[in-house]
């Protein structure tokens, strides 16, 4: 456990929670106990796919008494997935992968900073962005980004989507399937550093290692605006997807049989064992009972997509993917393409783009991080990549 400093403000002993694996580093650990300390912490739980985050781990729930908690929401505000079977034909994998290349790389755009010339329009731009300064600021940014997918771990692939049994309206077979992974871009990340900021000079007393998990109360105004920003940040991190996956579909003349998507890096209101909570996850899935989810492996190893089982002590939920197992400065130092595009071409995965941090062997394997949380989800259907773009190697992270 990581050293505290006594502070008067901190919890006699750690808010309970509980791990799920047992792959995961002790800093990682250390980290939940750490936030399980602050006096505003009522229950945390650690999912299967746990690496260090800022404040609270990458796979860290936290549930707190009418506080949030900027980077326990994360950096990339509502971080999402979204999953759409296409009725085209898998020999596009085959015969027609360079349509399916210009489809991604036409109407989509990667990096930090990456926007389109010509604005796409969503009724999401026709909200209240005016909820905060930082949002107001941004709008425009934001609009400009709209229907983009940064950098980071953040990707555009199309794949097989495989059902053994119906589920989700289809009938037992493989499927043609996009999916994509990306967030709030450039705005979420100026509302997290803008209010984490102002956590932290409300709480100075807080020790060194608990620092970037200061709150805010939700009944300051701070903590409303931060609330309102977190969630037009929602919306708009949904209408990223939603453009990406029908432009998509729109260049390629397909029709979608069906769509499925999810948030992690959010906070929500929910009751657990009998109260009013603010649940933070960070880097996790929402997997109350019946609530369908999608966990991404890598570039090379499937997506799940998954129902949940309604855990108690997990706050429902679930791991939000497979889960870093080295650095991004490590990665590079660690790996070249040859032993990659070894892996790649292994999987039948051809690759458009990405950088070297983001090769298939810097993952925990996602088959060990499902099976270590059977009791949180149900697997109904499996995502096997095909044709991935991720933003160009050289490119900062935005995750």
């Amino acid at each position: 456990m990581a050293h505290i400093v006594n502070v008067k403000t901190l919890r006699a002993t750690p808010a309970p929670w509980r791990q799920w694996g047992s792959d995961i580093d002790a800093a990682s650990i250390g980290q939940m106990q750490n936030a399980c300390l602050l006096p505003v912490s009522v229950r945390g739980a650690l999912m299967p796919d746990a690496h260090v985050g800022y404040g609270l781990p990458i796979g860290g729930v936290l549930a707190t008494d009418n506080a949030v908690i900027p980077y326990a929401v994360g950096v990339d505000i509502a971080c999402r997935m979204k999953l759409s079977v296409l009725d085209l034909d898998l020999e596009w994998f085959r015969c027609k992968q360079d349509r399916l290349r210009r489809a991604v790389e036409e109407e989509t755009r990667f990096g930090v900073g990456a926007a389109f010339k010509h604005r796409r329009s969503h009724p999401v731009m026709e909200e209240d962005w005016t909820v905060s300064r930082v949002t107001r600021e941004n709008r425009e940014k934001a609009w400009s980004q709209l229907g983009t997918s940064g950098s980071g771990n953040h990707f555009v692939e199309f794949g097989e989507f495989i059902l053994e049994k119906p589920a989700l309206g289809l009938g037992p077979g493989r499927y043609a399937a996009l999916l994509s992974h990306s967030g709030s871009r450039g705005t979420g990340a100026a509302i997290c550093s803008h209010y984490s900021r102002l956590a932290r000079d409300r709480h100075p007393d807080l020790p060194r290692e608990l620092a970037q998990l200061a709150w805010l109360d939700l009944d300051s105004v701070d903590g409303r605006d931060y609330w309102a920003a977190m969630e037009l940040m929602g919306h708009y991190a949904a209408a990223n997807h939603a453009l990406i996956h029908r432009y998509i579909a729109a260049h390629l003349g397909a029709q979608v049989l069906l769509d499925v998507e999810n948030h992690h890096n959010f906070a929500w209101k929910e009751r657990h064992f009998g109260r009013e909570l603010i649940v933070h996850r960070k880097g996790a899935t929402p997997a109350g009972p019946g609530v369908i989810g999608i966990i991404p492996g890598s570039m090379a190893s499937p997506a799940y997509v998954v129902r949940g089982r309604g855990e108690p002590e997990s706050l429902h939920s679930a791991a939000h993917g497979a889960g870093r197992v080295m650095s991004r400065k490590k990665a590079l130092k660690s790996f070249n393409w040859q032993q990659a595009r070894a892996v790649l071409e292994a999987r039948g995965v051809t690759l458009i783009s990405a950088g070297l941090d983001e090769v298939p062997m810097v993952y925990k394997d996602i088959h060990a991080v499902m099976a270590a949380q059977e009791d949180l989800v149900e697997i109904l259907a499996r995502f096997e990549p095909r044709l991935v773009k991720m933003a160009p190697a050289g490119e900062r992270a935005e995750d």
